[in-house]
Formats: C-alpha cells, sequence, structure tokens
C-alpha cells in the first residue's frame, strides 16, 4: 500500500517578489494613464479640489511715496534645455517650451524731492523742480498670462517626477522669463516715458495752483 506525499509550494524567492511588485505597479500607472484619456472615464476618476487655506495675514504696512508714471507690458519665449553628459536625451534630460508674460513700472520717487530741489519766485508765479531719474520697478511675471508650451523630458526624470513633492516644477523657466523681461525694459523707453508723464502731470497740477511757468529737470 502507497501513499501519495504531497509537495509544499515552493516559496518564490525574494527577487521574484520585487519583481512582481514592479510589474503590478506599471500595470496599475499604465492603466491609470489609459483611462485618463478616455473621453467619460475622466470625469468618473477624476479628482476634486478644496481651497483650505487660512486666511492672509497682514504682516506691514508702507507709506508709497514713488509716483508710477508709466507700465510696459512683455512677453518672452523661454527655450530652457538641460542635459546629462555621457546620457542620451531619451534617458536623462528635460527641455521645456514657456511663454512668459508680465510687466514691468517706471516710477519716480517723489520722496527724494527736498526743499532745495523745489524753486519758486517771489509773484509765485514760476516754478522750478529737480527730479530724480525714473527707475524700473521689479518685473511681474502674470500668471494668466504665462504657460508652458512644451515639455520633454527623459525616461529617469519622468520616473524622478513620480517621487518628487513638485514634479513638472516651472520655477526654472519662470526665473529665466524675468530676467528676459526685465533686461528688455531696460533696453526699452520705459523710464523716458515716465519721466515725460510725471512732467505733464506737475504741471498740470501747478499750473491749477495758479503757476504759469513749470520747469522739470531730472537729475541723481
Amino acid at each position: 500500500m502507497t501513499t501519495s506525499i504531497k509537495r509544499l509550494p515552493r516559496r518564490l524567492p525574494g527577487w521574484a517578489k520585487v519583481l512582481t511588485a514592479v510589474v503590478l505597479v506599471l500595470v496599475v500607472l499604465f492603466a491609470g494613464i489609459r483611462l485618463s484619456l478616455l473621453p467619460g472615464l475622466r470625469d468618473v476618476f477624476g479628482t476634486e479640489t478644496r481651497d483650505r487655506s487660512g486666511p492672509a495675514l497682514l504682516e506691514s504696512i508702507q507709506d508709497m511715496s514713488r509716483y508710477d508714471a508709466a507700465s510696459g507690458n512683455f512677453q518672452v519665449v523661454v527655450d530652457l534645455e538641460k542635459d546629462a553628459k555621457y546620457l542620451p536625451d531619451a534617458l536623462r534630460g528635460t527641455r521645456t517650451l514657456y511663454v512668459g508674460a508680465g510687466t514691468v513700472d517706471a516710477y519716480v520717487d517723489l520722496g527724494q524731492v527736498g526743499e532745495k530741489d523745489v524753486t519758486v519766485d517771489e509773484d509765485r508765479t514760476s516754478a522750478t523742480l529737480r527730479l530724480p531719474h525714473a527707475r524700473l520697478g521689479t518685473p511681474a511675471l502674470d500668471p494668466d498670462r504665462s504657460y508652458a508650451v512644451s515639455k520633454q523630458r527623459g525616461l529617469l526624470d519622468r520616473i524622478g517626477d513620480l517621487f518628487s513633492d513638485n514634479p513638472n516644477g516651472e520655477q526654472a523657466v519662470q526665473k529665466l522669463a524675468v530676467r528676459h523681461i526685465g533686461d528688455a525694459a531696460k533696453d526699452s523707453e520705459l523710464t523716458a516715458r515716465a519721466e515725460s508723464n510725471t512732467t505733464r502731470m506737475l504741471q498740470g497740477l501747478l499750473r491749477s495752483l495758479g503757476f504759469e511757468e513749470v520747469r522739470v529737470t531730472y537729475g541723481t
């Protein structure tokens, strides 16, 4: 009389368990990408956004003495490419095409005008004012008019985005756009327009107060 001996199932080695887990993760990610591309299923598996931010706190108040006399609108196309040595672009590297739009203000700081910079004749019919030259403010990027046209990333960069706290960050291209906009403002006639507008504003104001002749000069 013979009895059959049941063989116990062999345990999977450690490397097989790891490989199985990786395959399952890739299948889930691939399925999520395909579902997001199918019409009608995006709303079913979509996410809901809630704004749970607290109220904004006022930290300080500053009195402004400058006259914003002109503002320029600028737009720049940023093409930023980052390559890795000894690795092909398909494996490691990024290239971002970004359209940055923003404004730069030109102002005259009237707070620097002292008593010696204002001269009035005895009849109070003529006045001479000496003002500092107009200056450019900090470029302000407009998020509503700025956007990324295309993003190309290597395989390693795409995998790194999965574990990043800020995937597909655009800080680098935004900073570059702000710098180019600031350089363009320096090469423009924005400060000259600001001085011309300030002159007309002061002449109209002082003439309404009874001055017949108003002369405005600029210098350091």
